[in-house]
């Protein structure tokens, strides 16, 4: 009768620590840096009664920035997923001169200090500057007003959406464009039906990441936006005033504002890109 001999397997090799030191000091790291940072936050507005919490979070000026920062932040994000996806389609599927000239151009806004990048922008559309004296010609005031806050808002959120979808579209199989060609679709259609469900993910992804950088940009917003209270006046900068008046519990109160606002965006659109990639996978 033969005689089965069994050896036990062989651990997999592997570079870092086991599991449990590796989530550990994972954990520890996040709540170094994220966690403890965040809680202070909470546990300093939970000093304030719910009447002043809710007289510092809801008046009128603070309510103004609100809609100054998430609606210019919304409208910067969506205008960089038109044109960023725009960009990122002509950097991967066209070749002409200076295209990793124009390719670097896109990280700009990651290496250029946000203070330079305000003071570029302020000088470019201001009512004497290169761009700004021909539109105010034609009535469109740039720098000092909402629109400003816009403008910086899509020069920095730019490269996010760019470097989201350029990967996305490298890896993109060209076979079924050239099927979807092939069996009579148009080129609409064949975006619509191929390319833009691919897409769609990073799309959203870009988005994501362009919004919630807009929410908290300072540096390059405070010079194009003029600062008038109720008028072009964002929260961070708000929150800054607070901070400088020593109110500090009505600096922490705006800040929860903010960030719960943002999480649950920020959720919300993850949620809809866990549900295009399912309804994707399906397909």
């Amino acid at each position: 009768m033969p005689v089965t001999i069994t050896t036990p397997r062989a651990a997999p090799y592997r570079v870092m620590p086991g599991f449990g030191l590796t989530l550990g000091f994972t954990i520890l790291y996040l709540a170094l840096i994220v966690l403890i940072p965040l809680s202070a936050v909470f546990l300093k507005t939970f000093t304030m009664t719910w009447e002043a919490f809710w007289s510092a979070v809801t008046s009128e000026r603070v309510m103004a920035s609100y809609r100054l920062t998430f609606g210019a932040s919304l409208i910067g994000a969506f205008i960089n997923v038109i044109f960023g996806g725009i960009v990122a389609w002509v950097l991967v599927r066209y070749r002409f001169p200076g295209k990793r000239f124009i390719d670097a151009l896109v990280d700009l806004p990651f290496a250029l200090p946000t203070a330079v990048a305000g003071i570029t922008l302020t000088a470019l559309y201001s009512s004497n500057g290169w761009i700004g004296q021909y539109l105010e010609k034609v009535g469109i005031k740039v720098a000092f007003t909402p629109l400003g806050v816009v403008v910086a808002l899509t020069f920095i959120g730019l490269p996010f959406v760019v470097r989201t979808v350029q990967p996305v579209l490298e890896e993109a199989e060209r076979e079924l464009e050239e099927a979807a060609a092939s069996l009579g679709a148009s080129s609409f259609q064949t975006f619509a039906r191929v390319v833009f469900p691919t897409i769609m993910p990073a799309l959203l992804t870009g988005f994501a990441l362009a919004f919630a950088r807009a929410t908290g940009e300072y540096g390059s917003v405070i010079f194009i936006a003029g600062n008038l209270p109720m008028v072009s006046e964002i929260t961070p900068l708000f929150i800054i005033t607070k901070l400088e008046q020593y109110d500090y519990t009505g600096a922490t109160a705006i800040a929860v504002v903010m960030l719960l606002v943002s999480f649950i965006l920020l959720l919300s659109i993850n949620m809809l890109q866990a549900w295009t990639r399912r309804r994707a996978g399906k397909k």
